[in-house]
């Protein structure tokens, strides 16, 4: 929550719909799938609603959906390219049947949603889409909002009237709070609970939002406590977990990645080299998460640091990883998580430091089953560990899951996973990098201090000097240090 959400006093669903509704110059389509034609619904109550509606439509029945706008994969309807195929389609017939000479000051928009209820029997396996396409003037290029909800109330009425008002608001924040997007986020939950609905997903595209970056987007979703996840891919396009994760693989590992180091590459290599061999692995459906939790995001304050998070975010979108940002400072949490989507073997790739925290009782006290219940959501799934070995310093010794000190009290559950193969250790490790650590490497970026490069994957340390990413401030050449090193090189 923001500090302004304290201050706004949100507009009733039926004071947005007549507003927009007296506004001559918004004219639109809508088009909903699933859930009752919900949103339209109160367009029409408000009144004046000829001025706005050019068509509302719903193709509930399956071909007839198909036959207008085209079959998906896998024969889907409740899908990111169903919407986006409805927006466009339904768009486009406006632009066929409405003469620009007979409407030279319209805004023109479309409503789409597609939308599976939840049942009695899964009362929250609710989804859907919504998304809006607009201009903003005339003679304007279209930009769209769209969204991926969650729908946690059991009764079907309650969730239909949930995403029938959160259209409204939706169609009401494109048109008067564009230039605002934070505006935008927060009036979509107007009038909504958010223990009743989840937004996991967010992109906002086109001219209106040209400056807008979507992982920031993603950040926000998490930092409100609207989702408790969000993951977006390599070219930085905010992904739908169901879409990413559904049925397949996951190899999971979570680190500060500020910035991503030597080590976290050779712990990513050789546990994906591990993981690929196993039983129930399939290479072409394997998903690789690179995990920042939202306190590995925190500065000394507490807050967000929004350049920090896109720092970090540049630098693995450009080793061409998926990242997954989240609220689960617990293990167990992240692989409940990723249980949701699927049922094949999941991996999770953690130094021997995390695992002794794993360890830890403190960090189940809230648990009616503590430790046990934990690791019986952990380990009741199809999941391996693959632990990497540590060497706090020079001359310390490599500690690996043979030295790992574990309480006495839980050393037969310890061994128990171990000789059951549910951890195991990386062997194929490079010994001469285990002396990295990121929080070390900060340090000598921010303090201009040299041989950090050498501690950063290949590239990383000119994109980190060219972008001036992590407070990296050049040297200023002088005369002073011109002649230094002229001596040092002498």
């Amino acid at each position: 929550m923001t500090n302004n959400d304290h201050h706004r006093v949100p507009l009733s669903p039926n004071q947005k719909s007549r507003r927009i509704n007296l506004d001559t110059d918004i004219y639109g389509t809508f088009a909903e799938i699933g859930a009752g034609q919900e949103t339209v619904r109160h367009f029409f109550r408000a009144g004046g609603a000829s001025q706005t509606i050019a068509k509302a439509m719903s193709a509930y029945d399956k071909d007839f959906s198909n036959a207008i706008y085209g079959p998906e994969p896998g024969n889907r309807f409740v899908c990111e390219s169903r919407l986006k195929n409805m927006l466009r389609h339904e768009f486009g017939l406006m632009l066929e049947r409405l003469s620009r000479t007979d409407h030279p000051t319209k805004k023109f928009f479309t409503f789409a949603n597609t939308i599976a209820s939840s049942t009695y029997e899964r009362p929250h396996s609710g989804h859907g889409w919504i998304g809006v396409r607009f201009q903003t003037a005339p003679d304007r290029p279209t930009s769209d909002v769209i969204i991926h909800l969650r729908l946690h109330d059991p009764d079907i009425s309650l969730q239909q009237e949930a995403v029938g008002i959160m259209g409204v608001n939706l169609i009401h924040a494109c048109f008067f709070h564009h230039k605002d997007p934070q505006e935008i986020m927060t009036a979509i939950y107007d009038n909504v609970s958010r223990h009743v609905v989840e937004i996991d997903m967010i992109q906002m595209n086109g001219p209106d939002f040209s400056q807008i970056d979507n992982r920031l987007l993603s950040l926000q979703l998490v930092k409100r406590g609207y989702t408790d996840a969000v993951i977006f891919g390599p070219d930085g396009q905010n992904l739908q977990a169901s879409e990413a994760l559904y049925k397949k693989n996951i190899l999971a590992i979570r680190g500060s990645f500020r910035p991503v180091t030597k080590v976290n590459i050779d712990m990513i290599m050789n546990g994906y080299n591990m993981f690929i061999k196993e039983q129930r692995v399939d290479r072409q459906n394997l998903q690789v998460l690179f995990e920042i939790t939202l306190n590995n995001l925190q500065s000394d304050t507490g807050d967000v640091d929004e350049k920090d998070f896109i720092d970090r975010a540049d630098i693995l979108c450009s080793l061409g990883q998926t990242v997954l940002i989240s609220n689960y400072q617990e293990y167990y949490k992240l692989v409940e998580y990723f249980s949701r989507y699927t049922k094949a073997r999941m991996g999770l790739i953690m130094g021997v430091n995390n695992l002794i925290e794993v360890f830890e009782e403190k960090y189940y006290r809230h648990l009616n089953g503590g430790m046990l219940e934990a690791f019986g959501i952990l380990f009741t799934r199809d999941l391996k560990v693959y632990v990497y070995p540590s060497k706090p310093s020079f001359d310390a010794p490599i500690m690996t899951l043979e030295d790992m000190p574990v309480h006495p009290r839980l050393k037969p559950l310890y061994e128990y996973l171990i000789s059951n193969k549910r951890l195991v250790d990386i062997e194929s490790f490079d010994p001469t990098v285990l002396h990295i650590f990121s929080k070390a490497v900060l340090n000598m970026i921010r303090d201009s201090k040299p041989g950090w490069e050498d501690m950063v994957p290949p590239y990383v340390d000119n994109m980190i000097k060219d972008n001036r990413l992590f407070g990296y401030v050049p040297h200023p050449v002088t005369a002073e240090t011109g002649q230094k090193a002229g001596k040092a090189k002498a």
